[in-house]
């Protein structure tokens, strides 16, 4: 009996509706990092009818959102004084929550702090306003539930200062991470042949399996509001053995 070896490494991010299926494809990446994929950019890679039934659920790793911090006060000086107020209220804020992190863009890991303030600040498409765009991220434990994890973010949303006519809106949809699958590798190539071993055994002794495929990267789709079911998209074959 012979399998395929599983290689590689992949990292991602599913795009999260509480209810919703949003299921994406991984790509290749270091064995820790952490990846900002889309579902808009990544969906049409899925294909459901080519997806084995065997899975690993896997928790995800943190629940992420973008926040546009938009201020709309006439004068450019001051407009641009206020956002940034709100800015450095928002890294002072999340250094005394702990259960929130700020990062920019597809960045999601590094830190947001006061060096990046001129960079972030931006024009908007409205007249006389201007609006920056950060990540706030959370992690995603054991026992959370969608719920819970959420309100962490509006909450620190809710709770940090604006200065003057500066608003800080969810632009973004909620989004999963995953850090590192490669972790989970050996736990998902036990399942394969398990599965396998439990498909060739009623055709007798005489025969064995040939799992090929097993080299693509891992992939996932969203199996609940938190949850990631990671597959290898591998074909399987109940063979003669050799001899017998």
């Amino acid at each position: 009996m012979k399998s395929a070896a599983l290689v590689g490494a992949c990292l991602a991010l599913v795009s999260v509706s509480h209810g919703a299926s949003a299921k994406i494809s991984a790509p290749s990446g270091g064995a820790d990092g952490e990846i900002v994929v889309t579902a808009e950019k990544r969906i049409s890679e899925f294909d459901a009818l080519k997806t084995p039934h065997v899975v690993l659920i896997k928790r995800a790793d943190n629940l992420i959102t973008e926040v546009s911090v938009v201020c709309d006060t006439r004068d450019p000086t001051l407009r641009r004084a206020e956002l940034k107020e709100t800015l450095r209220a928002l890294i002072r804020a999340a250094a005394q929550d702990h259960t929130v992190t700020l990062g920019l863009g597809d960045d999601v890991v590094g830190g947001f702090d006061d060096t990046m303030l001129d960079a972030v600040i931006e024009p908007d498409s409205r007249a006389d306003t201007s609006h920056a765009v950060v990540v706030i991220k959370t992690a995603v434990s054991a026992t959370d539930t969608f719920d819970a994890a959420t309100s962490r973010i509006t909450g620190f949303i809710k709770r940090t200062p604006k200065s003057g006519r500066t608003e800080i809106l969810r632009v973004n949809d909620w989004n999963l991470t995953i850090v590192g699958p490669e972790r989970n590798r050996a736990a998902l190539t036990a399942l394969i042949a398990e599965d396998a071993k439990r498909t060739a055994a009623p055709f007798g002794p005489g025969y064995g399996y040939l799992v090929d495929g097993l080299q693509l990267p891992i992939s996932w789709y969203q199996s609940g509001p938190l949850d990631l079911a990671l597959y290898i998209t591998y074909r399987m074959q109940i063979l003669p053995l050799v001899g017998h």
